[in-house]
């Protein structure tokens, strides 16, 4: 492992940009009154890089409060002014993306070549495809479905939308919730994780750059049981999003079933990854190392589970160790380092745990330790031969770890990787089309890869099935969470008596 942690002038200036507090509302920075603070820190270092007063449930209730105001003017805008501004805001993005890209890396630990090359260009893309679906929110043609009556479908904004993102990847799942919402005429008040809010608040400021009006873009960073609960029961807020464990999920979805809210969640995943006996080998061990060590492995959709054909299993697991092997931790600001670490040294110790204790039952092929050093550093780890009712088969482990186990047929391999309480994203390695398209069809999965991982692009949706939770990030679809249905129906007779009014009163 390379010298992780020395710290150079290019690192992000949290501090420096932070100044005037890590809350945004109706256009500027604030500073929380929660009485309480929060220490980011850098997980590459260990070092705090910013501390910042946490917002409370008043700084929740002034968010909600800019929002609504926003409202009837963002909503009442038409979709060509939205258009052009989220055309402009891509703009700013694109200017200030080395910006963004050392600010996400600072405070998640992850590589830069990973957030130049991953999150800013993909959270830029995102903002330029809803520059163009904001034109296009459609409803059903007009018609005369009656016979006597014109009807038409509006497609209408909910209002104030109150969202929760996590720390893995806090730009683009800020840009996921923020984007579809705003395209579609609502307004927002997002919480980011306390331990990453610097690019959602750069994201709010450069929505503002714009020129999106004050209000419409609103930033709360506090904890989830002060800060996040006041937001999803807020009796103010029509819709709530949410983005993180199964668990906490559960609980986001009973608060907001108190008032009725729209709820959209997107929760945890133990992504299968099935190769066929048929597959390439190569193909399938370079797809597996990359697939689960994306983001240090913490990624609802990374390869997690990696069930081969017993012709392969063998080779593959060689291959798959040996290309481990060769991955570099280090520094996320080096240009050399393929891995950063964890979150946390608390994220690095569960996953540690859980390779710990899978020793007693299956064999850890390479990796299962931390190298010497400051930061939350975990070796990439591969383990083979465990039971599948085992916990590092079933639970979600969120670090670098990918489990290999062997089947037989293919009903034994496609029943497999349904095994799991959880259904967010899968592939399927196959050259045979029709073996693939099964594999396709059977998975239970919202997203499933043929001969790749991990891959996402802006004109598709993003979500899962089971326990991995219901609606879609991305692509068109997602507005049929951020807006509502409307159905308007003319009379087109100009009759006093109508026909069907003698089933409640008088004779034909």
């Amino acid at each position: 492992m390379h010298n992780p942690g020395n710290a150079t002038p290019e690192r992000f200036p949290a501090e420096e940009r932070f100044a005037a507090g890590a809350q945004y509302i109706a256009g500027r920075l604030t500073k929380g009154t929660s009485g309480r603070s929060h220490a980011v820190v850098d997980p590459a270092t260990g070092e705090e890089v910013l501390t910042y007063e946490l917002a409370g449930t008043d700084d929740v209730d002034a968010a909600v409060a800019a929002a609504r105001a926003a409202f009837p003017g963002w909503s009442g805008a038409t979709p060509g002014e939205r258009s052009d501004a989220l055309h402009r805001l891509a703009a700013v993005l694109a200017d200030r993306a080395e910006e963004f890209a050392r600010a996400e890396s600072l405070q998640c630990g992850k590589p830069l070549k990973l957030t130049r090359e991953f999150d800013v260009p993909g959270t830029i893309d995102n903002t330029a495809f809803f520059a163009g679906a904001a034109r296009h929110l459609q409803g059903q043609s007009a018609g005369e479905y009656s016979g006597d009556h014109t009807s038409y479908v509006r497609r209408e904004a909910i209002g104030v939308v109150g969202s929760i993102a996590p720390w893995n990847y806090p730009l683009q799942m800020a840009a996921w919730k923020i984007l579809p919402a705003i395209a579609a005429g609502n307004t927002i008040v997002l919480k980011p994780a306390e331990l990453t809010p610097f690019t959602s608040l750069l994201f709010a400021e450069a929505c503002t750059e714009a020129g999106i009006p004050d209000g419409v873009v609103n930033i709360v960073t506090g904890t989830g049981k002060e800060a996040g609960e006041r937001l999803v029961g807020h009796p103010d807020v029509a819709m709530t999003s949410f983005t993180g464990s199964t668990a906490v999920g559960k609980r986001v979805a009973e608060i907001a079933t108190a008032t009725v809210k729209r709820i959209h969640l997107e929760l945890g995943g133990k992504a299968p990854f099935v190769v066929f006996d048929d597959a390439d080998p190569e193909a399938a061990a370079h797809g597996a190392v990359a697939g689960a060590l994306i983001n240090t492995g913490q990624d609802c959709t990374a390869a997690t589970r990696a069930y081969v054909q017993r012709p392969l299993y063998e080779e593959f697991v060689a291959r798959t160790a040996a290309l481990m092997e060769t991955v570099r931790l280090g520094d996320p600001f080096a240009p050399d380092t393929d891995l950063g670490p964890l979150i946390s040294h608390a994220q690095r110790d569960r996953v540690a745990g859980f390779v710990d204790r899978a020793r007693a039952y299956a064999r850890v092929v390479t990796g299962g330790e931390a190298p010497d050093a400051k930061g939350a550093y975990y070796r990439p780890t591969l383990v083979a031969d465990a039971p599948q009712d085992s916990e590092i088969v079933q639970s979600e482990i969120f670090g670098p770890v990918l489990v290999v186990l062997p089947f037989d047929t293919d009903d034994e391999g496609l029943a497999l990787a349904n095994d799991t309480p959880y259904g967010l994203a899968a592939s399927a390695w196959s050259r045979d089309v029709y073996r693939a398209n099964r594999a396709t069809r059977e998975i239970k999965a919202g997203c499933v890869w043929v001969n790749d991982h991990i891959p996402i692009i802006s004109e598709m949706p993003h979500g899962g099935y089971k326990a991995s939770g219901f609606g879609k990030d991305m692509s068109a679809y997602s507005f049929e969470e951020y807006t509502q249905i409307k159905h308007v129906m003319f009379d087109n007779t100009a009759v006093a008596e109508k026909d069907w009014h003698r089933t409640i009163f008088g004779d034909r």
